[in-house]
């Protein structure tokens, strides 16, 4: 009996970010992105989010290839986490290799990582998979779609992108290229969901930088434009306008000071001459011939944006008249902390440009019309949709349909789950093991359910500790027991819940002893239980309790 591909998506279903795609055939393996998510609200003192990578782990020794669209953090961030674990070879356009080098540094990767650069038009052979990089637009330079030929069929994963037909750099999507593919014959499509909603076209780059010259003509303020750190088409609009308005450029926040270095280090950004100066050198010019490019356009709380806006940056502090540039849309979940920004810059008398009717951000992904023209070039035998939450996928899958596709030829899939395809047929198989992993400073994977949900409930109902100590000899109380709290009541306000509480709680620990009840665990347990009831009953409150007894 033939092999069947089987692919699985390890993250980017039914969630936005953490891209990442296996296809496997026999023996060999690829890997198609190594994307990290971000926290939800409820994961409290998590950083980030990456995969669970247990099955590549598991078969390490088959992987012949990990391979990257593009740059951005949804795609690339986890790469440093896999090869912790394993170590395969990585392919991918030079500016998005050039941003993994940053990452794999400060790891202590980069000696022992299999880097290999390649450009649009390449094919690379991986095992019994063959995989041709295209040219695609996206919100950062040298984005790529994967055309892979398998022993089956040719496969075709998009990427994210859109159509622009006046890109700032790098040329128009290779629209040529798809058409081709489409005529050899597609088994399979592979499509980014993430505009499916939006109807029409998106608009291209050239639009932000018209809207840059009208905001930086005739101004004499000082300049503070946010935008995504990543998009290095941006950040030259910005550098081109300042120089021609004779505006010198400071750039603050780490993450734009990388792909600044990176992107000029590689020639994807051209810096006028003596237009990039250090933030601190600022101070000593006018400002009306100044423009600081910042990071914290989604309102990150460490963000240089965020500290400037609430005094906390060294360096640039918010004044009156400021003219404020929010180039970017808020991602689904930050529109809480972009706002709450906005309104401290208001309040600091500043002035703010923002949302989509300013013609100051443009999105990198595809809208429904470019979805139905990449649809109708490949002319897929099978579609899968990915990159996007459950609406997202249907509504994809909606559009093909519309398209001409036979709903039976149509899947949608879920992060862990095998699609098997054979140049026939295409089907939802079993699964692997998949999920998230939670990463808390240089903690991967350690914090768990459990601790997330005892996180949750000391951030929603506080904390009461109950210490008491008892003699050695004897199981006699020598002090307490006492209580401390931490987010629950203010105690002064509360002394006499307090004073209830503790002997609600000495009487727990004297019906224990008078009873000859010996074992800590169950001591602690009948106090813990005891408090817990009298304080529902008395506040409607569910705070943890954590009885601490010793004997001296």
């Amino acid at each position: 009996m033939a092999e069947k591909l089987k692919v699985i998506s390890l993250g980017g279903l039914n969630e936005i970010g953490k891209n990442i795609t296996v296809l496997e055939y026999g023996n060999d393996m690829i890997v198609v992105d190594c994307g990290l998510g971000f926290p939800e609200d409820d994961m409290y003192g998590i950083d980030l989010v990456i995969p669970d990578f247990s099955y590549l782990v598991q078969n390490q020794n088959k992987i012949r290839g990990i391979f990257l669209t593009h740059g951005h953090e949804d795609h690339i961030g986890s790469l440093p986490y896999l090869l912790h674990q394993l170590n395969a070879p990585v392919h991918a356009t030079r500016l998005t290799l050039g941003l993994c080098k940053l990452k794999l540094e400060e790891h202590g990767l980069l000696e022992q990582a299999q880097l290999f650069t390649h450009e649009a038009g390449e094919t690379v052979k991986a095992g019994c998979f063959k995989v041709e990089f295209i040219h695609v637009n996206h919100s950062i330079a040298d984005a790529v779609s994967f055309a892979i030929r398998t022993p089956v069929g040719l496969v075709v994963m998009t990427g994210d992108f859109k159509i622009d037909p006046t890109p700032l750099e790098g040329g128009m999507i290779d629209l040529g290229r798809f058409g081709e593919l489409g005529k050899e014959g597609v088994l399979a499509m592979f499509g980014e969901s993430t505009n499916v909603e939006r109807q029409g076209y998106t608009t291209s780059e050239r639009v932000v930088a018209a809207s840059f010259d009208r905001l930086f003509k005739d101004c004499d303020q000082r300049i503070i434009v946010t935008t995504f750190a990543s998009n290095a088409h941006r950040l030259q609009s910005i550098l081109t306008t300042a120089h021609k308005y004779g505006r010198k450029v400071a750039v603050t926040g780490r993450s734009m000071e990388n792909i600044l270095q990176v992107s000029t280090e590689l020639g994807y950004l051209q810096v006028p001459p003596n237009t990039l100066v250090d933030l601190n050198a600022i101070k000593s010019l006018p400002k009306e011939k100044v423009v600081v490019v910042s990071t914290g356009s989604q309102g990150e709380n460490m963000s240089a944006l965020y500290r400037m806006a609430f005094t906390g940056h060294k360096q640039v502090e918010i004044q009156a008249g400021d003219r404020i540039i929010i180039s970017a849309s808020a991602i689904p979940g930050n529109e809480k902390s972009v706002s709450r920004i906005i309104d401290e810059l208001y309040r600091k008398g500043a002035e703010v440009v923002y949302g989509t009717l300013s013609g100051l951000h443009v999105s990198g992904h595809a809208c429904q019309e470019e979805l139905k023209i990449m649809h109708g070039l490949l002319k897929p035998k099978f579609f899968v949709p990915i990159h996007g939450e459950q609406r997202h996928l249907k509504q994809h899958a909606k559009l093909a349909q519309e398209m001409g596709m036979e709903p039976k030829n149509i899947v949608i899939s879920d992060v862990g789950r095998i699609i098997e395809i054979t140049p026939r047929s295409i089907k939802l198989g079993g699964t692997v093991p998949a999920g998230k992993v939670l990463v808390d400073g240089m903690g991967v994977g350690d914090v768990g359910s459990v601790v997330m949900r005892d996180r949750k409930h000391l951030a929603e109902d506080g904390m009461i500790v109950v210490v008491a100590n008892l003699s050695v000899q004897d199981r006699s109380v020598l002090s307490g027991p006492d209580i401390i709290t931490r987010g629950f009541v203010y105690v002064k306000e509360s002394e006499n819940l307090m004073e209830e509480l503790r002997i609600v709680a000495a009487q727990a620990l004297d019906h224990c002893l008078s009873h000859g009840i010996t074992e800590w665990s169950t001591i602690k347990a009948t106090i813990k239980g005891d408090l817990s009831g009298y304080l529902y009953k008395k506040t409607k409150r569910n705070p943890m309790i954590l009885p601490v007894i010793t004997e001296l």
